[in-house]
């Protein structure tokens, strides 16, 4: 059938030009250019859809292979002049190459280090950028069995082993990052829903598995320190949500951390002081990727439900959606150097109080690579660049402007959209927040009202309801929303069959979190997490707004680049990078010219970006 989506594979049958490989692009900056000589992968490589076939049935978080992830890093100096290292797994293999640009072509026949692990695959990486110099890079390696390694893959040494005997956790590793500003902390996810913290220079006790107390518990999320005599890690362990933790991102000031789990939440956190400060959650299935903006201002999330969910963190709701993939979205990441600006009085700034530096590094994943130029206090973003990948193979730029963000909940309404009577009109505040415009938690109906109070006290539980609320059913409210999900107007029959068939497949595979864990201190404990507000419920709140009360944008750039899903997207000065499931990693060149990086007037470029 034509346009129908193959969801194992990742391709799409057809002959649309949409679903023809693309090597070039264009964007109002101009043309984007794949090239070929810059290339990186193992040097033996299977060529084609004979690494594809050897690889059905592999997905985000299962099948044989994980992930193929990305990391990039600058060393102070060099003496063949090429500075920029390239870190990047592939089933087993662990490599890590001399970046050398657009420019020149990539040597894969000599790695700086390549390592072939055994009973485990490398899952996800990080390199600590305070501590590298021309002759030590500490990365730290993430594993399918739990385990954590750090290596310096210049020195070609093994440093130390964390969880080696996986008596602190034994499910696999899904995001480990570096902690910004610090030589010798890190920050690792399980599959588990569990998230730990490490120093690297503690060990991790002895053969009997740790003893934690509670420190300190929130909705949705506890957090709990080892009982020891002497200090052993984890130093602290979070526990988040229900069901596994896909991926996490510190803001750009450092202060924050946003969360995204297989229940399909997007939990925003202060980091240091332990409190919630904000929440959202996918239309439904799990969030498998978050990023931040440069400036700290926006959140953005994508997940099984195939769309773009941008959430602001002064108005602590979603604020846009973005519906232009085919599939689940693997990763969303902003570009900063394609982001306008424009210089406004003090009297009209928007920041938040908190003081943000947009000094930002790649985390690995997807994100933006190599320093950012520092904007004055009187430059604001007018609009943002945003990118996002996802298993259908095509790469999507976005274009969210300022008067789209700005739009006030509730505002905007689309014939096509149908609410369904199984979603609950309940509603989301936060404790202080000022009401919006249009906010339906003021109207007469704000007995259903599901407050999050500070963290001391914090609860998140529906207020007496009067006798017209009734209970949900949550297969029938799910169902219920799927059956009446419309993406677009109305569409001619073959549109349409192809439209039903997608949607059924998606009711095949996608997956919400089972609210178990694997671990027995959440069987033994179920009072770990309290508070989870029920998604079903906030269906038609700020946390979770029906498609019809925000902005949809539809993508400035939709191109299928890759035979296999996407599962890394990094933005550089020079270039983009893009790597899929086959082990590629490809560098897409940027227009020559002057950057667009900053404009004269406040008002923005609306090219198309809203439906």
């Amino acid at each position: 059938m034509a346009g129908q989506t193959d969801l194992n594979s990742g391709s799409v049958s057809g002959n649309s030009s949409r679903d023809d490989v693309r090597t070039h692009f264009t964007t109002r900056e101009g043309v984007y250019k794949l090239i070929t000589l810059a290339e990186y992968s193992r040097a033996n490589r299977l060529s084609g859809y004979t690494a594809i076939q050897s690889q059905q049935g592999a997905a985000l978080g299962q099948g044989s292979n994980p992930p193929v992830r990305v990391t990039f890093v600058s060393l102070p100096s060099d003496p063949s002049g090429y500075c920029d290292r390239i870190c990047f797994n592939y089933g087993r293999e662990l490599y890590f190459y001399t970046y050398k640009g657009t420019k020149k072509p990539a040597d894969l026949s000599k790695p700086v280090d390549k390592r072939i692990y055994k009973g485990t695959s490398p899952t996800c990486h990080d390199i600590n950028k305070l501590t590298i110099s021309s002759e030590s890079v500490m990365l730290l390696v993430g594993f399918t069995g739990g385990q954590i390694q750090l290596v310096d893959p210049i020195r070609k040494e093994i440093g130390k082993l964390y969880n080696e005997e996986r008596i602190i956790e034994k499910t696999k590793v899904t995001c480990i990052k570096w902690l910004p500003g610090s030589p010798n902390l890190f920050l690792v996810s399980h599959v588990s829903g569990q998230m730990y913290l490490y120093s690297e220079d503690v060990t991790c006790g002895g053969p009997a598995p740790p003893t934690y107390q509670l420190f300190k518990q929130g909705a949705g999320f506890s957090v709990w320190t080892c009982k020891a005599k002497s200090t052993r890690n984890p130093i602290y362990r979070w526990v988040i949500g229900n069901g596994a933790i896909n991926d996490f991102a510190f803001s750009p000031c450092s202060k924050y951390l946003a969360v995204v789990s297989q229940d399909g939440c997007l939990r925003v956190l202060n980091y240091d002081a332990m409190e919630l400060i904000g929440l959202a959650t996918s239309f439904f299935g799990g969030l498998l990727c978050v990023c931040w903006s440069p400036d700290g201002q926006l959140v953005v999330a994508g997940g099984e439900d195939d769309l773009v969910t941008v959430w602001s963190f002064q108005q602590k709701r979603i604020v846009a959606r973005g519906q232009g993939h085919r599939s689940w979205i693997t990763v969303v990441a902003f570009d900063p150097f394609t982001t306008l600006y424009s210089s406004q009085s003090s009297s009209s700034k928007s920041l938040s109080k908190e003081g943000v530096d947009t000094s930002v590094t790649s985390n690995g994943t997807g994100g933006i690579d190599g320093e950012v130029e520092t904007k004055s206090s009187s430059d604001i973003a007018t609009c943002y660049r945003l990118g996002s990948i996802a298993m259908d193979t095509q790469l999507c730029l976005w274009e969210l402007t300022d008067d789209v963000l700005k739009q006030p909940y509730g505002s905007r309404s689309r014939a096509s959209m149908v609410s369904g009577p199984g979603s609950p009109p309940s509603s989301l505040k936060f404790t202080g927040q000022t009401p919006i415009s249009g906010d339906r938690s003021s109207s007469s109906s704000s007995n259903n009202v599901v407050t999050i109070t500070p963290v001391n006290n914090l609860t998140v539980s529906p207020a007496p309801s009067s006798a017209t609320a009734t209970p949900v059913n949550a297969a029938g409210s799910l169902t219920q929303r799927l059956a009446n999900m419309t993406f677009s107007d109305r569409k001619s029959g073959q549109q349409q069959e192809a439209a039903a068939t997608d949607l059924k497949s998606h009711r095949k595979n996608f997956s919400l979190g089972s609210g178990r864990n694997s671990t027995s201190d959440r069987s033994a404990n179920p009072s770990l997490v309290t508070g989870c507000a029920d998604p079903l419920r906030l269906i038609g709140t700020q946390a979770c707004p029906r498609l019809d009360e925000i902005p949809m944008l539809e993508p400035l750039v939709c191109k299928k680049v890759s035979h296999e899903r996407l599962t890394a997207l990094i933005f550089r000065e020079d270039c983009l990078i893009t790597a899929c499931q086959d082990g590629i990693v490809c560098t897409w060149a940027r227009p020559i010219g002057p950057s667009p990086h900053h404009t004269s007037t406040s008002t923005p470029t609306n090219e198309g970006t809203m439906v």
